[in-house]
């Protein structure tokens, strides 16, 4: 583990000087970004953007007033824009080991907050490992929601970092964050190559793996909200990899104690009001699962708890109980999101892990 820490802090701290340096996109794939992310963009420091290693858009939306944890803040890029995002009635805290990256993040506090018209910081960073949260005084159930943005991936121990997330969530809270996954088990003499495990390519864990990692802890349905293609264009690289696919996909876990490990049938709808901001058409909750504003949809048991006892439920009207039970719900399984020679295919019945 220390090995492997050390390493990483190498790479980010002192091999790494700008996002341009790195020699995949595995950790920058592009990412269109809606209008309010990028005027959020807008007002943060250069510094700060040009020192962003993430694989994927880790900000979801209903936002405001919310206490958010960012795993792997690095520089501090989305936590300034979480700032933007949660306002000054939320809080955001960043933990990162690197002290390189923590450094640029606390030297620019001071102009992110005149820049955000804030009487107070509401962002903090703490250094230290995802594995361990407890060690830098993170509480159970202290956060509404939990970001990380192309980071479990460089943990020793994943499955640490997923029991740490889920004891510092609290009930109806969520892990939403980007991460590099691949096709298959990677074999151990990549995992042990340090240009590649900082690439954030032989760090990352086949699909499945982290599926039954995440049901373990307590994650019990893990949902797919994006998929982005990773390409490796460096020829050095590229031969050793040959054989993996990889790709950058985003994920929603849910801390929900009644979540059940498949997508049973009850007989349940919700309709979609139309009320929040940044969705004001429809709203996507995943991969499989679109609302439009108005339209009664069916949904499994998963899907209808996820709404209704997270901090969505204002913005939707439920239907049904859980008083008649009709067995799973129709086409609902576990398929890979990650389809061989890297075409990725995401359709309404391939949701990742549920497509009900």
């Amino acid at each position: 583990m220390e090995k492997i820490h050390g390493e990483v802090q190498e790479y980010y701290g002192k091999t790494l000087s700008r996002s341009e340096d790195l020699k995949t996109n595995a950790c920058c794939t592009v990412v269109s970004y809606p209008t309010e992310i990028k005027k959020a963009l807008g007002k943060i420091h250069d510094e700060v953007l040009s020192k962003y290693y993430g694989c994927g858009l880790t900000i979801p939306t209903t936002l405001e007033g919310l206490d958010v944890l960012d795993l792997g803040s690095g520089a501090g890029r989305d936590c300034y824009l979480l700032s933007q995002l949660v306002g000054e009635k939320g809080s955001v805290v960043g933990v990162d080991m690197t002290p390189e990256q923590l450094e640029v993040a606390n030297n620019h506090k001071e102009f992110h907050r005149e820049k955000f018209g804030y009487a107070k910081s509401n962002v903090e960073f703490r250094q230290g490992h995802i594995e361990a949260l407890d060690k830098v005084g993170l509480n159970d159930e202290q956060f509404d929601l939990i970001i990380s943005n192309c980071v479990v991936n460089l943990a020793s121990d994943k499955e640490s970092v997923l029991r740490e997330a889920f004891r510092v969530l609290k009930e109806g809270g969520e892990f939403y964050f980007s991460d590099v996954y691949v096709d298959r088990r990677v074999p151990q003499n990549l995992v042990d190559d340090p240009v590649l495990y900082g690439e954030c390519l032989s760090g990352a864990l086949y699909w499945n793996d982290f599926q039954n990692l995440a049901k373990k802890v307590g994650f019990s349905d893990p949902r797919v909200v994006s998929i982005e293609p990773i390409t490796v264009n460096n020829v050095e690289v590229q031969n050793k990899v040959e054989g993996l696919t990889f790709s950058s996909i985003t994920y929603r876990l849910f801390k929900i104690k009644e979540l059940e490990a498949d997508c049973e049938d009850y007989g349940q709808a919700v309709r979609y009001k139309g009320t929040i901001p940044e969705a004001q058409r429809f709203f996507d909750l995943d991969t499989g699962h679109r609302f439009e504003v108005g339209k009664m949809s069916l949904v499994c048991g998963n899907s209808y708890l996820m709404l209704k006892k997270s901090r969505f439920a204002d913005h939707f009207e439920f239907f049904g109980d859980f008083s008649t039970h009709y067995g799973i719900f129709e086409d609902c399984g576990t398929l890979s999101p990650i389809v061989s020679e890297g075409q990725l295919e995401v359709t309404e019945d391939q949701g990742g892990s549920s497509c009900c």
